[in-house]
Protein backbone atom coordinates (compact mmCIF):
# COMPACT_ATOMS: atom_id res chain seq x y z
CA UNK A 1 0.00 0.00 0.00
CA UNK A 2 1.42 3.27 -0.94
CA UNK A 3 1.09 6.15 1.99
CA UNK A 4 0.57 9.66 0.58
CA UNK A 5 3.45 11.73 2.67
CA UNK A 6 0.54 14.79 2.43
CA UNK A 7 -1.88 12.47 4.15
CA UNK A 8 -3.91 14.14 7.43
CA UNK A 9 -2.77 17.49 7.26
CA UNK A 10 -4.90 19.88 9.23
CA UNK A 11 -5.01 23.46 8.63
CA UNK A 12 -2.66 22.98 5.64
CA UNK A 13 -0.09 21.50 8.11
CA UNK A 14 1.58 18.19 7.48
CA UNK A 15 2.57 15.65 9.92
CA UNK A 16 4.88 16.33 12.23
CA UNK A 17 8.58 14.74 11.84
CA UNK A 18 9.72 15.81 15.08
CA UNK A 19 10.31 14.18 18.15
CA UNK A 20 6.70 13.25 19.76
CA UNK A 21 5.46 16.02 21.37
CA UNK A 22 4.06 16.49 25.19
CA UNK A 23 0.54 16.73 25.78
CA UNK A 24 1.17 20.81 27.14
CA UNK A 25 3.02 21.21 23.86
CA UNK A 26 0.20 20.12 21.54
CA UNK A 27 -1.69 22.85 24.30
CA UNK A 28 0.23 25.26 23.64
CA UNK A 29 0.09 25.14 19.72
CA UNK A 30 -3.75 24.83 19.50
CA UNK A 31 -4.03 27.64 22.14
CA UNK A 32 -1.93 29.86 19.57
CA UNK A 33 -4.18 29.38 17.30
CA UNK A 34 -6.94 30.05 18.98
CA UNK A 35 -5.65 32.91 20.23
CA UNK A 36 -4.33 34.21 16.27
CA UNK A 37 -8.33 34.05 15.61
CA UNK A 38 -6.79 30.79 13.10
CA UNK A 39 -9.30 28.98 15.09
CA UNK A 40 -12.85 31.31 15.61
CA UNK A 41 -15.03 31.23 17.86
CA UNK A 42 -17.57 28.47 17.32
CA UNK A 43 -15.28 26.97 15.08
CA UNK A 44 -15.57 22.76 15.42
CA UNK A 45 -11.45 21.74 15.59
CA UNK A 46 -10.33 18.93 14.07
CA UNK A 47 -10.87 15.43 15.35
CA UNK A 48 -8.73 13.95 17.72
CA UNK A 49 -7.74 11.32 15.41
CA UNK A 50 -6.93 14.35 13.02
CA UNK A 51 -5.24 16.29 15.72
CA UNK A 52 -3.01 13.08 17.23
CA UNK A 53 -1.82 12.22 13.15
CA UNK A 54 -1.08 16.18 12.92
CA UNK A 55 1.34 15.87 16.08
CA UNK A 56 2.76 12.70 15.95
CA UNK A 57 1.26 11.95 19.40
CA UNK A 58 -1.05 9.51 20.87
CA UNK A 59 -5.15 10.23 20.92
CA UNK A 60 -4.44 9.99 25.28
CA UNK A 61 -2.18 13.29 24.43
CA UNK A 62 -4.72 14.98 22.57
CA UNK A 63 -7.47 14.54 24.44
CA UNK A 64 -5.34 16.14 27.53
CA UNK A 65 -4.46 18.99 25.27
CA UNK A 66 -8.17 19.40 24.53
CA UNK A 67 -8.94 19.16 28.79
CA UNK A 68 -6.33 22.05 29.31
CA UNK A 69 -7.44 24.41 27.20
CA UNK A 70 -11.41 23.49 28.50
CA UNK A 71 -10.05 24.01 31.75
CA UNK A 72 -8.80 27.69 29.84
CA UNK A 73 -12.56 28.09 28.58
CA UNK A 74 -11.24 28.27 25.44
CA UNK A 75 -12.66 25.03 24.25
CA UNK A 76 -16.54 23.46 24.90
CA UNK A 77 -17.94 20.10 24.28
CA UNK A 78 -14.91 18.15 24.59
CA UNK A 79 -15.53 14.57 25.02
CA UNK A 80 -14.55 11.32 23.54
CA UNK A 81 -17.28 11.48 20.05
CA UNK A 82 -17.64 14.61 18.13
CA UNK A 83 -14.77 17.49 17.88
CA UNK A 84 -14.58 20.23 20.50
CA UNK A 85 -15.68 23.49 19.66
CA UNK A 86 -14.13 26.79 20.23
CA UNK A 87 -15.18 28.99 22.75
CA UNK A 88 -17.32 31.66 21.64
CA UNK A 89 -16.10 33.99 24.31
CA UNK A 90 -11.81 33.76 23.93
CA UNK A 91 -11.23 35.92 26.92
CA UNK A 92 -7.67 36.75 28.28
CA UNK A 93 -4.61 33.98 28.30
CA UNK A 94 -4.61 32.96 32.16
CA UNK A 95 -0.82 31.81 31.54
CA UNK A 96 2.04 33.14 29.62
CA UNK A 97 4.15 35.81 29.64
CA UNK A 98 1.25 38.41 29.06
CA UNK A 99 -1.12 37.00 31.40
CA UNK A 100 -3.30 39.19 33.27
CA UNK A 101 -3.79 38.70 37.03
CA UNK A 102 -7.08 36.48 38.06
CA UNK A 103 -8.72 36.65 41.58
CA UNK A 104 -7.45 33.22 43.28
CA UNK A 105 -10.54 31.28 42.92
CA UNK A 106 -10.99 32.32 39.32
CA UNK A 107 -7.74 31.28 38.27
CA UNK A 108 -6.66 28.58 40.60
CA UNK A 109 -9.50 26.18 39.79
CA UNK A 110 -8.63 25.93 35.98
CA UNK A 111 -4.77 25.77 36.83
CA UNK A 112 -5.64 22.71 39.10
CA UNK A 113 -7.49 21.18 36.96
CA UNK A 114 -5.28 20.98 34.10
CA UNK A 115 -2.72 19.70 36.16
CA UNK A 116 -4.74 16.74 36.80
CA UNK A 117 -4.61 15.74 33.31
CA UNK A 118 -0.76 14.71 33.84
CA UNK A 119 -0.32 10.59 34.71
CA UNK A 120 1.62 12.42 37.70
CA UNK A 121 0.14 15.23 39.60
CA UNK A 122 2.43 17.16 41.69
CA UNK A 123 1.08 20.31 43.37
CA UNK A 124 2.76 22.57 46.56
CA UNK A 125 1.10 25.03 48.39
CA UNK A 126 1.81 27.54 50.79
CA UNK A 127 -0.89 29.30 52.43
CA UNK A 128 -3.16 30.55 55.59
CA UNK A 129 -5.63 27.98 55.20
CA UNK A 130 -5.77 26.08 52.37
CA UNK A 131 -9.20 26.73 51.85
CA UNK A 132 -8.66 28.20 47.97
CA UNK A 133 -6.91 24.83 47.55
CA UNK A 134 -9.97 22.87 48.67
CA UNK A 135 -11.87 24.73 46.80
CA UNK A 136 -9.89 24.65 43.59
CA UNK A 137 -9.69 20.76 44.05
CA UNK A 138 -13.55 20.49 43.26
CA UNK A 139 -13.32 20.27 39.90
CA UNK A 140 -10.29 17.42 38.83
CA UNK A 141 -11.92 15.66 41.84
CA UNK A 142 -15.37 15.95 39.90
CA UNK A 143 -13.63 14.82 36.41
CA UNK A 144 -12.08 12.00 38.50
CA UNK A 145 -15.38 10.61 39.56
CA UNK A 146 -16.90 11.10 36.04
CA UNK A 147 -14.14 8.56 35.04
CA UNK A 148 -13.16 11.55 32.08
CA UNK A 149 -9.35 12.13 33.94
CA UNK A 150 -7.36 9.75 35.81
CA UNK A 151 -3.74 10.60 36.99
CA UNK A 152 -1.93 7.45 38.40
CA UNK A 153 -0.38 8.99 41.65
CA UNK A 154 -0.97 12.38 43.03
CA UNK A 155 1.58 14.05 45.56
CA UNK A 156 0.19 17.29 47.35
CA UNK A 157 2.40 18.89 50.05
CA UNK A 158 1.41 21.78 51.99
CA UNK A 159 2.99 24.55 54.12
CA UNK A 160 0.90 26.09 56.92
CA UNK A 161 1.27 28.30 59.98
CA UNK A 162 2.39 26.76 63.02
CA UNK A 163 -0.44 26.96 66.20
CA UNK A 164 2.55 27.83 68.11
CA UNK A 165 2.78 31.36 66.98
CA UNK A 166 0.74 34.68 67.30
CA UNK A 167 -0.36 35.24 63.92
CA UNK A 168 0.19 38.29 62.49
CA UNK A 169 -3.32 38.43 60.53
CA UNK A 170 -6.05 38.00 61.47
CA UNK A 171 -5.60 40.08 64.00
CA UNK A 172 -7.85 42.35 66.35
CA UNK A 173 -7.36 45.97 65.78
CA UNK A 174 -7.24 46.10 69.96
CA UNK A 175 -4.64 44.34 71.38
CA UNK A 176 -5.88 43.32 74.19
CA UNK A 177 -8.68 41.43 73.03
CA UNK A 178 -8.56 38.08 73.67
CA UNK A 179 -7.38 35.05 71.59
CA UNK A 180 -10.64 34.19 69.88
CA UNK A 181 -9.20 34.87 66.47
CA UNK A 182 -6.53 32.66 66.51
CA UNK A 183 -8.59 30.11 68.04
CA UNK A 184 -11.07 30.56 64.76
CA UNK A 185 -8.48 30.79 62.61
CA UNK A 186 -7.14 27.58 63.94
CA UNK A 187 -10.23 25.54 63.67
CA UNK A 188 -10.79 27.08 60.35
CA UNK A 189 -6.95 25.70 59.36
CA UNK A 190 -7.68 22.69 60.78
CA UNK A 191 -10.87 22.01 59.12
CA UNK A 192 -9.93 22.78 55.85
CA UNK A 193 -6.69 20.53 55.98
CA UNK A 194 -8.83 17.50 57.01
CA UNK A 195 -11.54 18.13 54.47
CA UNK A 196 -8.60 17.88 51.78
CA UNK A 197 -6.65 15.63 53.17
CA UNK A 198 -9.95 13.34 53.02
CA UNK A 199 -10.92 14.05 49.70
CA UNK A 200 -7.29 13.64 48.23
CA UNK A 201 -7.00 10.05 49.98
CA UNK A 202 -10.37 8.42 49.12
CA UNK A 203 -9.34 8.56 45.55
CA UNK A 204 -7.29 5.44 46.58
CA UNK A 205 -10.09 3.73 47.42
CA UNK A 206 -12.61 4.51 44.65
CA UNK A 207 -9.92 5.12 41.65
CA UNK A 208 -6.88 3.15 42.57
CA UNK A 209 -4.77 6.51 42.67
CA UNK A 210 -1.51 6.91 44.22
CA UNK A 211 -2.06 9.71 46.39
CA UNK A 212 0.47 10.73 48.82
CA UNK A 213 -0.66 13.93 50.89
CA UNK A 214 1.89 16.24 53.86
CA UNK A 215 1.10 19.05 55.70
CA UNK A 216 4.24 21.03 57.65
CA UNK A 217 4.45 24.21 59.87
CA UNK A 218 5.65 27.32 59.49
CA UNK A 219 7.15 29.53 62.50
CA UNK A 220 5.61 32.64 60.67
CA UNK A 221 2.68 33.43 59.12
CA UNK A 222 2.97 33.66 55.34
CA UNK A 223 2.37 37.28 53.78
CA UNK A 224 1.74 35.99 50.26
CA UNK A 225 -0.05 32.56 49.35
CA UNK A 226 2.00 29.96 46.49
CA UNK A 227 0.80 27.44 44.27
CA UNK A 228 3.51 25.33 42.32
CA UNK A 229 1.69 23.04 39.78
CA UNK A 230 3.67 19.49 38.51
CA UNK A 231 7.07 21.65 38.37
CA UNK A 232 6.06 23.75 35.11
CA UNK A 233 3.74 26.56 36.89
CA UNK A 234 4.31 28.87 40.18
CA UNK A 235 0.89 30.50 40.96
CA UNK A 236 1.64 33.74 43.35
CA UNK A 237 -0.40 36.06 44.87
CA UNK A 238 -0.50 38.39 48.04
CA UNK A 239 -2.40 38.68 51.09
CA UNK A 240 -3.44 42.41 51.35
CA UNK A 241 -4.93 43.20 54.62
CA UNK A 242 -8.11 45.30 54.96
CA UNK A 243 -9.56 46.41 58.29
CA UNK A 244 -13.22 45.01 59.01
CA UNK A 245 -15.47 44.36 61.33
CA UNK A 246 -17.28 41.09 62.35
CA UNK A 247 -19.34 39.85 64.94
CA UNK A 248 -17.57 36.46 66.72
CA UNK A 249 -19.22 35.08 70.30
CA UNK A 250 -21.68 37.48 69.87
CA UNK A 251 -19.41 40.35 70.18
CA UNK A 252 -18.77 42.72 67.02
CA UNK A 253 -14.87 43.09 66.52
CA UNK A 254 -12.54 45.49 64.40
CA UNK A 255 -9.48 43.32 62.89
CA UNK A 256 -7.08 43.05 60.59
CA UNK A 257 -7.55 40.50 57.80
CA UNK A 258 -7.15 39.05 54.35
CA UNK A 259 -9.28 37.48 51.96
CA UNK A 260 -7.33 34.98 50.34
CA UNK A 261 -9.73 33.88 47.97
CA UNK A 262 -10.15 37.31 45.85
CA UNK A 263 -6.19 37.92 46.07
CA UNK A 264 -4.96 38.56 42.42
CA UNK A 265 -2.67 35.29 41.34
CA UNK A 266 -0.45 35.80 39.13
CA UNK A 267 0.78 33.02 37.28
CA UNK A 268 4.41 32.38 35.64
CA UNK A 269 5.20 29.15 33.66
CA UNK A 270 8.69 27.43 32.90
CA UNK A 271 9.36 28.07 29.69
CA UNK A 272 7.55 31.52 29.13
CA UNK A 273 10.76 33.48 28.76
CA UNK A 274 13.70 33.86 31.07
CA UNK A 275 11.76 35.79 34.00
CA UNK A 276 8.67 33.23 34.16
CA UNK A 277 11.06 29.96 33.93
CA UNK A 278 13.68 31.77 36.62
CA UNK A 279 10.91 32.34 38.91
CA UNK A 280 9.02 29.24 38.48
CA UNK A 281 12.81 27.58 39.52
CA UNK A 282 13.69 30.16 42.21
CA UNK A 283 10.27 29.35 43.81
CA UNK A 284 10.61 25.82 44.02
CA UNK A 285 13.88 26.48 45.83
CA UNK A 286 12.39 28.34 48.46
CA UNK A 287 9.89 26.31 49.01
CA UNK A 288 12.01 23.27 49.13
CA UNK A 289 14.04 25.28 51.31
CA UNK A 290 11.17 26.05 53.91
CA UNK A 291 10.13 22.82 54.16
CA UNK A 292 13.26 21.20 54.77
CA UNK A 293 14.66 23.20 57.06
CA UNK A 294 12.69 25.42 59.82
CA UNK A 295 9.12 23.93 58.99
CA UNK A 296 7.95 20.90 61.43
CA UNK A 297 5.41 18.03 62.11
CA UNK A 298 1.92 19.62 61.52
CA UNK A 299 -1.10 17.42 62.80
CA UNK A 300 -4.35 18.98 62.13
CA UNK A 301 -6.22 18.46 65.35
CA UNK A 302 -6.93 21.82 67.81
Amino acid sequence: MVVDPEHVAVNGRKRSQQPQRSHREVADELRTRIRSGELRPGQRMPTQAQLADEFGVERGAVRQALRILQSEHLLSNVSKGSPATVAQDVGPALTGPGAPPQPTMVALASRITAAFSAPHVEIDALCLTAVSLTLAMGEPLRLIHEGRIKPARVDVRVLLPSSDIDLAFPAPVDDTVDDRLQRRWLAHRNAQGQVLKHNLLALRATHGIDVHITFRALPFTPPVQLYLLNGVEALFAYYTLTRRGEEIDHEYLEMYDAEGTQSMLFPFEQGDGLRDTTFVEQSHLWFNALWETISSELVLTG
